[in-house]
């Protein structure tokens, strides 16, 4: 009797229980099994190597002179919504659901769709509306998983009307026992029991250690809410997104509140009228802010995520679309210049390594 067919097995295979090709929008499959989802900017998803990794916790520091942590929030809202993805909102304000109106609306492409060419303008134009037709198959595909919002135009009512949204406020809690419930309720509808992911979910809790609150003087039980969270998080097909104001804690609960954070973001305002700044960087007039990378999710596995850069400037293109750029910094002789990234050389004009 033949022998049975063993696969031997070496002390370096992983086990990794791979996620099936995602069947819902707004899912995308990254290596090691992992899953992601947008962050609704798609400079953001490119720069973290593909968003936001399912079951992660993102925290986001804010600048009290920079309101820009509001447009993460937006876009991240906004992304799950068109989506179809469920939403759980929570902030001090008096009416959360106010703020479901100041989320943007996805951008058209109808605009920017390519008209068949005219025959008898030959063979060359054919061939560069075939390339641009790609290109715009290219972008459909795109966005199915992320898309470009308007920041001047709010969400259409289609996508928030009979969509699972639950809006919380946090401003008369005295302490968190109502956030913690909404947010163990809302995390168990999205188990991760096998690689088949059914639906994802979306947290959003906007300045978490606001004084508005009456907990905000609670620093250990925001700790442990935030530790309550990240545990249920591991175990669901969710993401969650939280912003707080650093300044307003000890420096040892802010470094605490960071250190849990599989994601970690802060905002920085760009101060108004600063001449030397304005010498150094290209673009000044149209940077509304800088986001700086200070933890990107690693999720099954140990190496870590190789940032080009750790600090971005934050504009509106075309006063609209937000997107993030490397900082160029303007030439000492006021040539022209190159932008990050767009050249891979490091020689000076001689030819010469000039380090």
């Amino acid at each position: 009797m033949a022998a049975p067919n063993v696969r031997s097995i070496s002390s370096f295979s992983r086990n990794i229980s791979v996620v099936s090709s995602p069947q819902i929008p707004g899912l995308k499959s990254g290596p090691n099994g992992t899953a992601f989802i947008s962050s609704g900017i798609r400079d953001l998803d490119r720069i973290l190597g593909g968003g936001y990794p399912l079951g992660s916790l993102v925290m986001v520091m804010e600048d009290p002179e920079a309101p820009h942590h509001m447009d993460l929030l937006r876009t991240f809202m906004s992304q799950g919504l068109v989506n179809n993805q469920p939403l759980l909102y929570a902030s001090p304000s008096k009416d959360p659901k106010g703020f479901l109106g100041t989320l943007p609306h996805p951008a058209s492409s109808k605009e920017d769709k390519p008209t068949a060419p005219d025959p008898d303008q030959g063979e060359s134009l054919r061939i560069a509306w075939q390339y641009r037709k790609y290109l715009e198959n290219q972008k459909n595909a795109i966005d199915d998983y992320s898309n470009d919002f308007d920041m001047r135009k709010p969400l259409e009512r289609q996508f928030l009307s009979g969509r699972p949204i639950d809006c919380v406020s946090l401003l008369d809690s005295s302490d968190l026992s109502i956030a913690q419930d909404h947010c163990a309720t809302f995390l168990s509808k999205f188990p991760r029991n096998s690689s088949n992911i059914a639906s994802i979910g979306r947290i959003a809790i906007q300045s978490f250690c606001s004084p508005l609150c009456e907990y905000s003087e609670k620093e250990s039980d925001m700790l442990s809410f935030i530790r309550l969270l990240k545990s249920m998080l591991m175990v669901s097909n969710a993401v969650a997104i939280v912003t707080f104001p650093p300044s307003l804690l000890s420096p040892s609960s802010s470094k605490r509140l960071q250190h849990m954070a599989d994601t970690l973001l802060s905002i920085k305002a760009i101060p108004d009228g600063d001449k030397e700044l304005e010498k150094l960087l290209t673009g000044y007039k149209v940077i509304n802010g800088f986001l700086n990378i200070h933890k990107v999710a690693r999720i099954n596995t140990q190496v870590p995520v190789i940032l080009e850069a750790k600090t971005f400037s934050m504009s509106l293109k075309k006063r609209r679309f937000l997107a993030l750029e490397c900082l160029n910094q303007a030439p000492v002789d006021g040539s022209s210049g190159t932008s990050y990234g767009t050249s891979g050389s490091c020689s000076s004009k001689s030819g010469a390594l000039d380090f």
